[in-house]
């Protein structure tokens, strides 16, 4: 009997430690960009064709490779960040493991051109699918240019689940956002279909911070910094008052390399619990620096999940630096002297004079002085008090059987329409502290919540305004600025279409700002900005494909935002439109979200809490 255990061939091999390393065109697009930090590189150029389907290419002026590297870079498990064991626990580079390239090379095209300073010819390489087709000397730049082609064209299964081209986009904008966080000193440039998209000059950390978040942000974040015998701990928070409910930005990195942590999450938000709501979430960008001795991130095969070996202690660390933070800050409020819009203070000058405040009083006034006495028939202003109390005082009348089971005398004071009595003494609907809607029904007491109730009328109504594009646009007098992230931008093309058609009407004004020139007609006292980017936030954590789910995603945030609030009073013939429409909808009893809007007590319920 033959054996049946074999070795696979190295294709086969490269194509499973692919679909470890390799998930989507943002891991090529990762994986990349690491190489050409460790590489040295100063100016890092990216260009995308079709959310990475067609092409991804990164050029830096790095170090580059010689002929020999350039093809060794492509065999499984060879790297320059490790020669012993003992180096994986001292690891301060990026990547180290040596799978990365060949991973790449076995399920797309790829073409490498690399020169080092030193040598006056670089090298070409073109690799299909793990075969080797092409090397020679070649004249090119010195640094690396890789040009990954065609993702998953020989793994026809793992390219049909990709997802759509906003999707893929907005994974790979997530990971340069977390590459140009730890890298303000490395200048990056990304061009989507041959247009530059993003470009991010030199800078601080601050300032790379406010690149990516818009000029808004700088006013928001509250920086944090403390060193300890167990590595230094730095970055920034947003003040309280700019926590949010939705989509927020909560990036830890340890020794420039991004990870996830919820133990040290929970740290944060322990700090900020006595400052904000129990549904707001603060953004934070935090960084520790600490032995790599200490660490061990090899733990996942993205490399973003890190075993720390002083977790409780930089738990406690941590917790204490921001709150210590954000305690200096309610006591002083600080005023950012690095901005362009900082107050200017004018230099004294000893030899000009200054002159005194003078404030004008007319000393002949007298408060109490009438200069017209025949006006007055007393000594105090007539207010004309006994205006107010008329209507007050009228003939009692003893209750009756006529008023029924007494209801009467109870909604008498609702309303005083001489011309509908029944409705005088019968309502149909009753507001309970501007917040419920009462309704008496056969089977008891109806209770409507009336915020919820209107987002459920409104949600259908934006929905099909949506799908049918039948928004109305008010124009504006005076356009609104829009100030948005980055990747709020790299967001905004995919759902330009179905805002214009509830009624929005946006003009580019180039680095992330926009002209708000229409609004939808139904806006009334509603800040635009905020609508706009909170539609846009419900749309990134959507993270769906499915257009209907980013629709009603979409409609759900317009509704919640333009519905009835709680605290307004309504009208009988409010509380009778806003009933009578709620139930002329589909799912009458819940929000689109799960909300309960409707609540029952029977009769019999009633009845118990009588006796």
């Amino acid at each position: 009997m033959p054996d049946i255990i074999h070795l696979l061939p190295d294709s086969i091999a490269n194509q499973i430690a692919a679909g470890e390393v390799i998930q989507r065109p943002a891991s090529v697009v990762k994986e990349l960009v690491e190489n050409a930090l460790d590489a040295g590189a100063t100016h890092i150029r990216i260009c995308i064709k079709d959310a990475g389907r067609t092409l991804i290419q990164v050029i830096d002026d790095g170090k580059g490779m010689s002929g020999t590297d350039v093809r060794m870079a492509f065999e499984r498990h060879a790297t320059s960040k490790i020669k012993q064991a003992d180096d994986l626990f001292s690891l301060t580079t990026m990547g180290f493991r040596g799978e990365a390239l060949p991973s790449i090379a076995a399920i797309s095209q790829v073409e490498v051109k690399s020169r080092r300073e030193e040598d006056e010819l670089g090298t070409l390489i073109v690799i299909n699918g793990s075969r080797l087709e092409k090397q020679e000397l070649i004249s090119c730049a010195a640094g690396t240019s890789i040009a990954v082609k065609n993702i998953f064209f020989n793994v026809p299964a793992r390219r049909k689940f990709l997802k759509s081209n906003e999707t893929e986009r907005r994974n790979i904008f997530s990971e340069i956002e977390r590459i140009v966080l730890v890298n303000p000193h490395i200048e990056f440039t990304l061009i989507e279909n041959d247009l530059e998209t993003l470009h991010l000059p030199v800078t601080g950390l601050k300032q790379r911070i406010v690149q990516l978040e818009g000029k808004g942000a700088t006013h928001q974040l509250l920086e944090i910094e403390e060193t300890t015998t167990l590595g230094k701990i730095y970055g920034y928070v947003t003040r309280p008052e700019f926590a949010k409910k939705g989509r927020v930005n909560q990036f830890f990195f340890v020794n420039n390399r991004f990870i996830r942590h919820p133990y040290f999450h929970r740290a944060v938000m322990t700090a900020f619990e006595p400052l904000i709501a129990a549904n707001e979430k603060p953004e934070y960008y935090i960084y520790l620096q600490t032995d790599p001795a200490t660490i061990d991130v090899n733990i996942h095969p993205t490399k973003t999940e890190v075993k720390f070996e002083h977790e409780q202690a930089l738990w406690q660390i941590l917790m204490v630096t921001i709150k210590e933070s954000l305690g200096k800050f309610n006591a002083i409020p600080s005023i950012d002297f690095d901005t362009e819009d900082a107050p200017e203070i004018p230099i004294y000058d000893p030899s000009r004079h200054t002159p005194m405040p003078r404030v004008n009083i007319n000393s002949g006034y007298n408060p109490f002085h009438n200069p017209h006495p025949e006006r007055q028939s007393s000594s105090l202003p007539a207010f004309g008090w006994e205006q107010l109390y008329q209507g007050f005082e009228k003939e009692k009348q003893p209750f009756s059987e006529a008023d029924g089971d007494g209801q009467g005398s109870f909604f008498t004071t609702a309303g005083t329409n001489q011309d509908h009595p029944e409705t005088e003494l019968y309502p149909e609907h009753y507001q309970y502290k501007q917040k419920y809607i009462l309704t008496s029904v056969k089977s008891g007491l109806m209770i409507i919540d009336q915020h919820k109730a209107h987002i459920r009328i409104l949600f259908d109504k934006y929905l099909e305004q949506i799908r049918d594009r039948k928004g109305v646009t008010q124009r504006v007098l005076f356009p609104e600025i829009l100030e948005l992230s980055a990747a709020e931008t790299a967001t905004l093309p995919s759902l330009m279409n179905d805002l214009e058609a509830l009624g929005f009407e946006l003009s580019p004004l180039g680095n992330y700002t926009f002209a708000v020139q229409g609004v939808p007609s139904e806006i009334d006292n509603v800040d635009a900005s905020l609508l706009i980017r909170t539609i846009i936030g419900k749309s990134m954590e959507a993270e769906s494909d499915v257009k209907a789910e980013i629709q009603e995603a979409m409609a759900l945030s317009f509704a919640g935002m333009t519905a009835i609030p709680y605290g307004r009073i309504l009208t009988s013939e409010e509380m009778l439109l806003t009933v009578s429409q709620l139930f002329a909808t589909k799912t009458p009893t819940y929000t689109p979200d799960g909300q309960k809007i409707v609540s029952l007590i029977s009769d019999a319920d009633l009845e118990k809490k009588m006796h």
